[in-house]
C-alpha cells in the first residue's frame, strides 16, 4: 500500500519546559536534527502519496520548516483538535484510506516502523493496526503499558505494550465521530468493542522524547544502534 501519513506536530509540548518556549517540539534537535526530520526520514521511507504535518502551537515555525518540501500543512488556527480532530480535519489533504500517523515527539533504532504496518495490514480483519514495543524496549517512557495483545494480535486495554504513536487507521471511524475535537482514544475504544482493532510488537527500540531527558536517552540509543551496525 502507499496511503498517506499524518505527522502529529500541532502539540504544546508543555513538559518540555523552557525547551519550547521560543519553538515547537517537533523542532527540538535529537542528534543534531529537528524531531519533525526524524519522522520525516520514516514517513518517506514507505513511498506515501502525501504527507501532512498538523500544526498549532507555534505554527509558523512548522511551516517555514517544510516550506519547499513535499509536505502540506494543516493549520489548527483557532483551537488545538487533540489527536482524533486532527487527523479527521487532515483528512481532505491526505485523500486515502487506510492512512498512516506517525507522531513526532519519538525517535527509533531498527526496521521503518511504518513499513513493518504495511506489511502486516489486512484490512478484512482491521480497522486499525498499531505498533507497540515491550516497555522493556521503551526508552524514556515510565509505565506498565497501554495494551494488552491477544495471540491473533486484537489490542485490548490493558498493561503489555506501550503504544508508539504508529499506526494504520481506517479513516471512517475517525470521520464519523461529530465532535471537532476528540482523542483517537475513542476511536480506539469503539475498534475495540467490534474487535478490530490490531497491534503489533516493535522488534528494535523506541525513545519517548515528550520530556527534556528523553533528548540524551534517545541520542544515546541512536549511538548503541549505530555501534551494532558498524
Amino acid at each position: 500500500m502507499s496511503g498517506a501519513v499524518m505527522l502529529f506536530a500541532a502539540g504544546f509540548g508543555t513538559r518540555m519546559g523552557a525547551l519550547t518556549a521560543d519553538r515547537p517540539k517537533p523542532l527540538i534537535e535529537v542528534a543534531g536534527r529537528p524531531l519533525l526530520d526524524h519522522a520525516l526520514d520514516i514517513a518517506r521511507g514507505v513511498a506515501p502519496a502525501r504527507i501532512v504535518a498538523n500544526a498549532h502551537y507555534r505554527a509558523g515555525q512548522v511551516a517555514a520548516h517544510l516550506a519547499g518540501t513535499e509536505v502540506r500543512v494543516s493549520h489548527e488556527a483557532e483551537a488545538i483538535l487533540d489527536t482524533g480532530g486532527g487527523l479527521r480535519a487532515a483528512l481532505p489533504q491526505l485523500d486515502a484510506d487506510p492512512v498512516f500517523t506517525l507522531n513526532t515527539d519519538a525517535v527509533w533504532a531498527g526496521p521503518n516502523p511504518l513499513r513493518m504496518l504495511a506489511e502486516a495490514w489486512d484490512p478484512a480483519r482491521m480497522e486499525a493496526l498499531l505498533l507497540c514495543v515491550p516497555p522493556a524496549r521503551a526508552r524514556s517512557h515510565a509505565g506498565a503499558g497501554d495494551f494488552a495483545i491477544a495471540a491473533d494480535g486484537r489490542a485490548t486495554r490493558g498493561p503489555g505494550a506501550v503504544f508508539t504513536g504508529a499506526q494504520i487507521t481506517a479513516t471512517g471511524p475517525v470521520a464519523a465521530v461529530p465532535e471537532r475535537v476528540f482523542s483517537l482514544n475513542r476511536v480506539w475504544d469503539g475498534m475495540i468493542a467490534r474487535g478490530t482493532l490490531h497491534a503489533l510488537l516493535y522488534p528494535g527500540h523506541w525513545c519517548d522524547v515528550g520530556r527534556p531527558e528523553g533528548i540524551a536517552a534517545a541520542e544515546a540509543m541512536l549511538a548503541e544502534d549505530s555501534d551494532v551496525r558498524t
